[in-house]
């Protein structure tokens, strides 16, 4: 069940989803006032966290790769899914989904459904549209153009009816403050509250225990920093000093915590394993064109590929086994991979 979670007023938390191409890049550079990506970006392979000003206001954003992204695995994919939820805890107030006003494609169509699966039922309520456009703004003619387009115009109502227009140049921030307005509506209107979902809980819950772990780990060392502040400090500094050591300390644990927790390094594990018994597979299928002995040495040889691989070798078995040899052989192939990873295992 999806809950909404009070949100720090302080840092307007906000996760950008793109299709395809640079414009949720363009807009994160656009927000931030800075060139945070270069123009040419059209998607990256790991999540990032970028903190900025929005008119004004405090705004973290979140960047993973395109929701449609094909060179990147299944597994590296659902791994960056975790490692973006872990950047956004407690949830994001609000989702960005960026377009390209004039590359909207019926493919377009699919993303609320993609994204309903990987943040949770609700998220659309949380969504507002941003429509990346060249040149200056004419909001009026833009306006009439979603209005008159069926295809925008539908595009747009599946995340509620709400959009805006952004200029491609980072320079421009004219809209800044309209955008920004736009989103706290939508967010004083959903109750004031963060989105979140189940396994932005189940994040949450890894990056404050990871965070616990962390800062127990150097508690020895924040004691002996005290310490010797204490004996060059007075009192007036001394307190100012240990504050601003305790929270770049904090800031430091936190950071770590949401790169690296027991979440994440469950997902990776999985996703090794996966590729270690695939590409062993695999291995064993190839090496029964050597005989028996073949088998056995690349399924070893295929184990450590598949290992380093993850979860893609899983596509590529289906092609081995559709041409590799025929049924019956497979069978048998089968039975004597079983007993061998059987035999592996005690």
């Amino acid at each position: 069940m999806d809950k909404r979670k009070k949100g720090s007023t302080t840092e307007l938390r906000l996760m950008m989803v793109g299709s395809s191409g640079p414009p949720q890049f363009l807009l994160t550079n656009a927000i931030l006032g800075r060139e945070e990506f270069l123009p040419d970006t059209s998607s990256i392979s790991c999540s990032r966290k970028s903190t900025g000003d929005l008119a004004g206001r405090r705004v973290a954003l979140i960047n993973g790769p395109n929701i449609y992204d094909k060179d990147i695995s299944r597994a590296k994919r659902k791994m960056e899914q975790r490692k973006a939820k872990c950047l956004t805890i407690p949830g994001p107030h609000a989702f960005l989904v960026a377009f390209d006003i004039e590359k909207i494609s019926p493919n377009e169509m699919r993303m609320p459904k993609l994204m309903k699966q990987r943040f949770g039922r609700q998220c659309l309520k949380h969504c507002v549209v941003l429509l990346a456009c060249e040149g200056s703004i004419d909001a009026a003619a833009l306006e009439d153009r979603v209005q008159s387009n069926w295809h925008l115009r539908e595009l747009v109502e599946k995340y509620g009816g709400r959009f805006h227009f952004f200029s491609k140049d980072w320079r421009d921030r004219s809209q800044d403050r309209e955008l920004l307005q736009k989103v706290e509506w939508m967010v004083a209107s959903l109750g004031g509250g963060c989105f979140s979902s189940r396994t932005f809980k189940t994040a949450e819950d890894s990056v404050r225990k990871e965070e616990k772990r962390l800062r127990r780990h150097r508690a020895a060392e924040m004691e002996k920093a005290w310490t010797e502040m204490e004996k060059q400090c007075i009192a007036e500094e001394l307190y100012c000093r240990k504050d601003a050591y305790a929270a770049s300390v904090g800031a430091e644990i936190r950071a770590k915590a949401e790169a690296d927790n027991g979440w994440l390094r469950t997902s990776l594990a999985r996703g090794l394993g996966t590729g270690l018994v695939v590409g062993a597979v695999m291995g064993a299928l190839v090496g029964a064109i050597e005989g028996p002995g073949g088998m056995v040495l690349y399924g070893v040889i295929g184990g450590a590929v598949g290992g380093s691989a993850g979860g893609t070798a899983q596509v590529a078995i289906k092609h081995m086994e559709n041409r590799v040899a025929p049924p019956a052989r497979l069978n048998f192939n089968s039975i004597f991979i079983n007993r061998f990873f059987a035999t592996s295992r005690i």
